[in-house]
């Protein structure tokens, strides 16, 4: 299989805001040198939002071009935080997120990642990352939770459960990986998969995606 690359869907205007706010700067400057009777009240407003804009500039232009890499040999995701590898020998399925729903399975834009071994991933990950998996992925397990005539847990014993994590090899993992590890253990138990892939970061739908990433696992 040859290597393939996901981009975010939308294509971000990274030298373009960078120029402007830096010319913004420029012509303040300029402004204030021709102009000294200029109220200084104004100046401070006008630097705050420049100085705002540039800060976004410098942010978005830090940021890679990709969302994710296939290769024969793994899925890989990026971002200016750090990402995730995860082989595709170590992913036991990839399928569409739904939420269960009256005996019915809702659709959301959400993509499934089913592992065979937590401890391999947890190797691969940034901390920053596996902290930013469990906030904003945290939503998904409430609204399963919610949707539960019986659940097994309590939803505060999910959230923040930090229980040390020991892996196949007996490495033990504590903090965030363990915590993360544990939150993966009742996504599969409520959602089936241990961790999700937001259709926001694709530049196509859920469900190419998942078509795409099955024939790489396929051939694994």
């Amino acid at each position: 299989m040859e290597t393939r690359y996901i981009k975010p869907p939308i294509s971000k205007p990274r030298g373009l805001l960078l120029i402007i706010s830096l010319a913004a700067f420029i012509a303040l400057g300029l402004t204030v040198f021709l102009v000294p009777a200029i109220k200084s009240a104004a100046v401070a407003i006008l630097l705050l939002a420049i100085i705002t804009l540039l800060i976004i500039a410098i942010k978005q232009a830090q940021e890679p071009e990709l969302s994710f890499t296939l290769t024969f040999m793994h899925i890989q995701f990026h971002s200016p935080s750090g990402g995730w590898l995860a082989r595709w020998k170590n992913i036991a399925e990839i399928g569409p997120a739904t939420i269960a729903n009256q005996g019915w399975h809702q659709p959301i834009p959400w993509v499934g990642i089913r592992l065979k071994d937590y401890e391999e991933f947890l190797d691969a990950i940034c901390p920053r990352i596996a902290s930013k998996i469990l906030l904003e992925q945290r939503a998904l397990l409430f609204l399963a939770y919610k949707r539960m005539d019986n659940p097994p847990h309590e939803i505060e014993d999910m959230l923040f459960d930090d229980t040390h994590y020991i892996g196949r090899s007996g490495k033990t993992f504590k903090g965030l990986l363990a915590m993360l590890a544990n939150r993966m253990h009742y996504n599969r138990e409520l959602l089936g998969y241990d961790f999700f892939i937001s259709e926001d970061l694709l530049d196509r739908s859920t469900e190419d995606f998942v078509g795409l990433t099955r024939r790489y696992l396929a051939a694994s």
